[in-house]
């Protein structure tokens, strides 16, 4: 198996390492990802500056770009060979619900859906000690199974797990994405110059965690796993808004 593995705490980040290390016998292993913290670039591609790619060791690149840029550069001409699948992480903290909208960390698994690779987003729950083997273990699992998985080939996964030793994971649940309410808002101060500054406000407080939901199965201490698909078209409003943007035209 060829695994292309990435994330968007920087190539330096523990959990990619931890995920490296662990998967290592399973085949071979390539690491693109970003030279620094790139939390939250969501699905944005660098165009502006050209790319840089720095080796660190054989098999193991950073690149001044973001979680999408290494998955696309890996995927449209750097690797010489194809990879089997993507996975980006271990993310540094969950990415339930609503953050998968801002998550560089799903982001680079879905520039590999994308492109055609079957691809896993995984995250581990904050924690004081990030028990990063457990993550690892459940990926190895993971990766046995998805053979008979038999899933939609435009579907990214999903995966959030508890900071808990591996024994302590109650099982593993498929859900939907919770949701968060409105987040707080910006936090203005000044720089030593005394201009005006602004630090994005934190993520809202949970509002929909109910039954089957990624968040309610990680506070329960099971392993989260979401289908996602990139397909954002609400189609169950389709029908209305035809008719109401026939409406429009009878108008004119």
């Amino acid at each position: 198996m060829r695994m292309l593995l990435s994330n968007d705490d920087g190539c330096h980040a523990p959990g990619l390492e931890a995920l490296a290390a662990g998967l290592a016998d399973l085949g071979e292993i390539v690491v693109v990802a970003p030279d620094r913290n790139r939390s939250g670039a969501s699905n944005s591609l660098t165009l502006d500056v050209p790319l840089r790619v720095r080796p660190l060791a054989p098999g193991r690149y950073c690149v001044n770009g973001t979680p999408t840029d290494c998955v696309h550069l890996a995927l449209t001409g750097f690797l010489p060979h194809e990879p089997d699948i993507v996975i980006s992480g271990i993310n540094d903290g969950a990415n339930l619900g609503d953050d998968v909208l801002y998550s560089g960390t799903v982001a680079a698994a879905m520039e590999g859906r994308t492109l055609g690779f079957p691809a896993i987003a995984v995250s581990l729950l904050d924690a004081e000690e990030r028990p990063y083997e457990t993550a690892v273990r459940v990926v190895r699992d993971l990766l046995t199974h998805l053979p008979k998985a038999g899933l939609p080939s435009n579907t990214v996964l999903n995966v959030n797990v508890p900071a808990r030793p591996y024994e302590a994971l109650l099982g593993v649940l498929a859900t939907r994405l919770g949701s968060r309410h409105r987040a707080s808002g910006a936090v203005a101060d000044h720089d030593p110059r005394g201009r005006r500054i602004y630090w994005v406000g934190s993520a809202g407080e949970v509002a929909d965690a109910g039954e089957g939901t990624d968040f309610e199965a990680v506070h329960r201490g099971y392993v989260s796993v979401t289908p996602l698909q990139i397909d954002l078209t609400r189609h169950a409003v389709l029908p209305s808004l035809v008719r109401w943007l026939g409406g429009l035209s009878s108008d004119g």
